[in-house]
C-alpha cells in the first residue's frame, strides 16, 4: 500500500513538505487603481521583505523584473511580481526598488517619469502582517496611478508612487503527532479522489501538511511495515488557519 501511494504521489507531481519547516508561502501581485493616463509605464527591479522572524531583516525576493503597464491592471486584474518562502512570524515591510524606465502616455506622447525616491533606498510599504506556518498568503500592492504622477511647475512629470497594501490568506494548513514516533508514516489530505497535500511524519512524529485549500479533508496515514494504516474523515480546514489534529495513535 506504501509504495502504491508513493508512486502515485510521484506521477501526480506533489511535494512532500517536512514538518519542521515552520514557513509560510507568500505571494506578492501588481495590481492599480484607475487612472486617466493611456498608459502608466513602471519599471519595477526588486522587492524586497522586512522580516521580524527567522533571520530578521530585508529579504531579497525572487522577482519577476520588468516594465509593467499599470493600466493593464485596473478592475480587478492583477500580475505576479515575486513569490517567497519565509520563516512563519511577523513581516512588517515591503520595499519596491524601480528601475529608470518609468514612463507616461499622454494625448499619444510618451513623457519620461523621473523617480527619484524609487532608484535610491526603494519605496517602503507598511505591512505589519502576521504569517501562519504551512499557509499560503497573496498581497496585493495597488498602485494608485493617478495620485502618482504628479505634473511640476516645470512642466515634468514625476513618479511618487502611492502604494495600498493589502493581502489574503489562500489556504490553510493541517498538522499532528503521530504515535509511535517510529511509524513513521506518509500523510495524505484527500478530497474525493485528488491528493491535494502530502508529507511525512518526522522522527518526533510531528507533521504538517501545508497550502491546503478551503474545505474538508481525508486525512490518510500510510505508515511503514509492521503498523496499520489509519484514516480520519471530517477534517476541516479554513483559510489562514491550521487545524490541529493533536495525537494521532497508530496501530
Amino acid at each position: 500500500m506504501r509504495k502504491l501511494w508513493l508512486v502515485l504521489v510521484a506521477a501526480i507531481g506533489l511535494t512532500a513538505c517536512s514538518s519542521d519547516e515552520q514557513s509560510a508561502r507568500l505571494e506578492i501581485r501588481l495590481t492599480d487603481a484607475p487612472g486617466d493616463y493611456e498608459a502608466v509605464y513602471v519599471d519595477i527591479q526588486s522587492v524586497e521583505v522586512n522580516s521580524e522572524s527567522g533571520e530578521s531583516g530585508w529579504k531579497q525576493l525572487e522577482v519577476n523584473k520588468g516594465v509593467y503597464n499599470l493600466i493593464d491592471f485596473t478592475n480587478g486584474m492583477d500580475t505576479l511580481l515575486a513569490t517567497a518562502i519565509l520563516p512563519a512570524g511577523k513581516i512588517s515591510q515591503i520595499r519596491l526598488k524601480l528601475g529608470d524606465g518609468n514612463t507616461v502616455v499622454i494625448d499619444g506622447e510618451t513623457k519620461d517619469l523621473t523617480t527619484p525616491s524609487g532608484q535610491q533606498s526603494g519605496v517602503k510599504l507598511n505591512v505589519h502582517e502576521e504569517l501562519v506556518e504551512g499557509v499560503t498568503y497573496k498581497l496585493w500592492l495597488d498602485f494608485d496611478a493617478a495620485r502618482s504622477v504628479v505634473l511640476t511647475g516645470s512642466g515634468k512629470y514625476i513618479l511618487k508612487p502611492v502604494i495600498r497594501t493589502y493581502s489574503e490568506a489562500q489556504s490553510g494548513a493541517i498538522k499532528g503527532v503521530v504515535t509511535p514516533a517510529e511509524s513513521l508514516p506518509a500523510v495524505f489530505a484527500i478530497t474525493g479522489l485528488d491528493t491535494v497535500a502530502t508529507t511525512y511524519a518526522d522522527e518526533t512524529g510531528k507533521f504538517l501538511l501545508q497550502g491546503v485549500p478551503e474545505g474538508t479533508y481525508l486525512v490518510s496515514f500510510d505508515p511503514k511495515d509492521g503498523f496499520d494504516a489509519f484514516q480520519k474523515a471530517d477534517v476541516s480546514v479554513s483559510n489562514g488557519a491550521v487545524t490541529d489534529l493533536g495525537i494521532v495513535a497508530l496501530q
